[in-house]
């Protein structure tokens, strides 16, 4: 592990010799990731993406991309693009990336179960604004805003996300 990895631990997120608190998964972080079962996954991970709206907020970092109105993300186990960014109309089962609250005005996608996916192993596990402190997420990190947009800027592709059980 090097400062520039993003390292959970108990207390929260540490990198760049900071520690920010987050919060995780509701079913906690999990060794067996399954789509739907709330777990942030085991494992090293890697940053691929950074999505962000530019209606909301500056270009946080020179290779983050803007999230349109039709920009979603495949979670259907069922389709051939699951675990994968679509466009709308999409008639599988996905999530809307440009949501009317800011949890994902900004988002660091990781490469869990990307960009092959196998069926069923989880979806969607990003980096992204936490609605309050200490409330779970779906399975992803979630960080204040502040928080999140201090880090942001500072990391890049394929920095390593860190999480351990």
């Amino acid at each position: 592990m090097n400062r520039d990895d993003l390292v959970v631990t108990p207390q929260g997120v540490r990198f760049m010799g900071r520690l920010f608190p987050c919060t995780l998964g509701r079913g906690g972080i999990v060794t067996d990731k399954r789509e739907g079962d709330g777990g942030t996954p085991v494992g090293t991970h890697k940053i691929v993406g950074m999505l962000y709206r530019p209606d909301r907020l500056a270009k946080p970092a020179d290779w983050a991309v803007p999230i349109g109105p039709r920009d979603l993300w495949s979670d259907d186990v069922k389709d051939q693009d699951y675990n994968q960014m679509v466009r709308a109309p999409y008639p599988h089962s996905h999530e809307a990336l440009r949501r009317a609250d800011p949890m994902y005005d900004l988002v660091l996608i990781t490469d869990w179960n990307w960009p092959y996916a196998q069926k069923g192993k989880g979806s969607a596990i990003f980096i992204h604004q936490w609605r309050r402190p200490g409330y779970p997420t779906a399975g992803c990190v979630g960080l204040s805003r502040r928080d999140l947009h201090w880090i942001a800027p500072r990391i890049s592709y394929g920095t390593r996300l860190i999480v351990r059980d």
